[in-house]
């Protein structure tokens, strides 16, 4: 997690609805060296964020569950556009609906060093050829 580090000034979308997980989140990504570019708390926010084609960004983590709601529209919607997304779910990988089965899933609660890693298998690694 140096300066080198392949998740220096990578760009992410958050989606999570629970305000202090989103700031501990975001705190680590700042520690690890990432840009959140916005956070959203509902899925009608995160399908809104994920299909501004103005709002760049390298990749999205996702909540499964917000409010009771399966975040799939997001991840839909983030597939549709190429960026690449992984999962952060308290609910283990049996919740993961089976079309997502293959997405990098960290379940909670989580450290920074398998914050790091998930990201860097799941969306650094992903990016490149």
């Amino acid at each position: 997690m140096t300066s080198a580090d392949p998740l220096t000034g990578l760009r992410l979308l958050v989606v999570e609805d629970e305000a202090l997980v989103a700031m501990a989140l975001e705190d680590m990504l700042d520690d690890l060296g990432c840009v959140v570019v916005d956070v959203a708390g509902t899925v009608s926010r995160g399908v809104a964020l994920a299909a501004n084609d103005d709002l760049t960004f390298d990749g999205a983590i996702l909540d499964v569950n917000l409010g009771g709601e399966k975040v799939y529209p997001v991840a839909e919607r983030l597939e549709a556009r190429g960026v690449p997304f992984v999962f952060c779910t308290g609910y283990g990988l049996d919740g993961i609906a089976r079309h997502f089965a293959h997405v990098p899933t960290l379940a909670k609660p989580y450290n920074q060093r398998q914050l790091h890693d998930l990201l860097l298998s799941g969306l650094v690694e992903e990016r490149q050829p």
